[in-house]
């Protein structure tokens, strides 16, 4: 297990110390046989195991008296945070089955009506349904404004017509939180958000996408089909808003699953370092090989220090971290990619050998620099709230 000291940091109270040892735990024992040949069945088991085990309540808003599931009445970021990063560090497939039932849901969780809240978070929470997040197109992917799915209203229904590609979750999710043109105003002021269900008629899942990590992955289509107005997620024109609030909330939790997966792979490192044999000595006797190690374990405390600071302005300070998490995600992701390069180069062949803990790292890593906006998109964000001031 990984050196658990940051957990000491001002950030946290006793209730994370203790989440973040019981998970830990949780994980040690359920996530040892995760079939990746299998990505669609492996995190449909996964989300029912998490949902019985309670973990799944923290992805979702606990709402009035808890009515809506969630183990808290908000998401708490840096809950999310702890437990993004102790499933990655475990089980790549763990980190993405929870992380996608919470932002599939989290604009349920911020806009939805009571009823709608009440009708799919309790499911979410209890693994019972699986969620997705359908904001990205083929010719909108980083410029969000840009999406053309459109939503015609017809009396107290929508019709949607258009696409969605790289869906997190597309083929196996119960329902989706979509997001679409309705017209109130140009670019990203006439964008609105809905929760299609998977079974609605002229809802298709039109392809499947195979990525270097197996996830679930598809794009969908929308032909005329039509949804009641109660399933719009706040006023009309307010997508945009609603996309990137959610995004706020677990973009920090984007760079936690990069610690995870960076702290794995210093910890195989470490190991490996120790063990191997070469020229009479260890690997870890070697200059190169302990200057390595503390450029990966500086990188990795930095990375940890920037997510936890996004992820408590937010709880604590109740501030808005678009900044902070942009900075999180972007330093985190890049420095677990270095990192886990670093790890593998030490196994050398033995590093690219299929199935390898470091080599199934190094093919994890690479989608978490680009999804929830890639690196340089990270970067605009940052100049741009700088130049605000």
């Amino acid at each position: 297990m990984s050196d658990m000291s940051w957990l000491d940091w001002p950030f946290f109270d006793d209730a994370h110390r203790k989440l973040a040892h019981d998970v830990n735990a949780w994980c040690e024992q359920s996530l040892g046989d995760v079939d990746h040949h299998d990505a669609d069945g492996a995190c449909k088991k996964l989300v029912k195991a998490m949902g019985q085990a309670g973990w799944l309540r923290y992805a979702v808003a606990g709402g009035p008296g808890g009515a809506w599931g969630g183990a808290l009445p908000e998401v708490d970021s840096r809950a999310v945070c702890i437990l993004r990063e102790t499933f990655a560090r475990h089980e790549g497939l763990a980190d993405f089955a929870f992380a996608m039932q919470g932002l599939g849901s989290g604009a349920i969780s911020l806009m939805g009506s009571d009823e709608v809240r009440q009708r799919y978070l309790p499911r979410v929470s209890r693994g019972e349904a699986i969620a997705a997040f359908a904001l990205s197109e083929p010719d909108a992917g980083s410029d969000v404004a840009a999406l053309a799915c459109e939503a015609r209203q017809d009396g107290d229904h929508y019709v949607l017509n258009g696409a969605k590609t790289w869906i997190s979750n597309g083929g196996i999710a119960d329902f989706y939180c979509v997001f679409a043109r309705t017209g109130e105003a140009p670019g990203a002021r006439g964008i609105s958000a809905f929760v299609v269900d998977a079974g609605t008629p002229g809802f298709e899942v039109s392809e499947r996408i195979d990525l270097i990590a197996p996830h679930p992955l598809a794009t969908i289509t929308f032909d005329d089909c039509r949804i009641p107005a109660s399933q719009r997620l706040g006023d009309a024109g307010q997508g945009f808003k609603l996309a990137m609030m959610t995004l706020d909330i677990f973009r920090a939790s984007v760079a936690a699953a990069a610690l995870g997966f960076a702290r794995r792979a210093l910890d195989e490192a470490v190991a490996r370092s120790k063990s191997r044999r070469m020229f009479g000595q260890t690997l870890a006797d070697l200059q190169l090989t302990q200057a390595a190690l503390g450029d990966m374990a500086t990188a990795i405390d930095a990375s940890a220090l920037l997510t936890y600071r996004a992820a408590w302005m937010r709880d604590v300070k109740k501030q808005r971290t678009t900044r902070e998490a942009a900075m999180a995600k972007m330093t985190a992701t890049e420095s677990a990619q270095t990192v886990i390069d670093r790890a593998l180069q030490m196994f050398g062949g033995a590093g690219v050998v299929s199935g390898m803990p470091v080599e199934k790292l190094y093919r994890e890593i690479r989608a978490l620099r680009i999804y929830e906006g890639a690196t340089e998109v990270q970067k605009l964000i940052i100049a741009r709230e700088l130049l605000k001031a």
